[in-house]
C-alpha cells in the first residue's frame, strides 16, 4: 500500500468547491496527486487520489454514482 498521504505539504493550497460554507475542499499536490478534505473539518482525514483515480472519481460523481438512492 502506497502511503500517499506522505506528500501533502503543511503550505498546500485547498480549494473551496461552490461559493458557500461546508462542502470539500481539494489541493493539487508537487507529486500529480490530489488531496480531498471536508471543509468543515479541514484538521481531520484527508483522502488523496492518484491522477487515474481522481479522473474517475470526477466521472463518477458527474455521472450520479455518488447520488443517494431515491427513498
Amino acid at each position: 500500500m502506497e502511503a500517499k498521504n506522505r506528500d501533502i505539504d503543511p503550505d498546500a493550497v485547498w480549494h473551496r468547491s461552490g461559493g458557500g460554507t461546508g462542502g470539500v475542499e481539494v489541493t493539487f499536490l508537487a507529486s500529480g496527486n490530489v488531496g480531498l478534505r471536508d471543509a468543515n473539518n479541514p484538521g481531520g482525514a484527508i483522502l488523496v487520489f492518484t491522477p487515474a483515480e481522481w479522473t474517475a472519481f470526477v466521472a463518477g460523481a458527474r455521472d450520479g454514482e455518488f447520488n443517494r438512492p431515491s427513498a
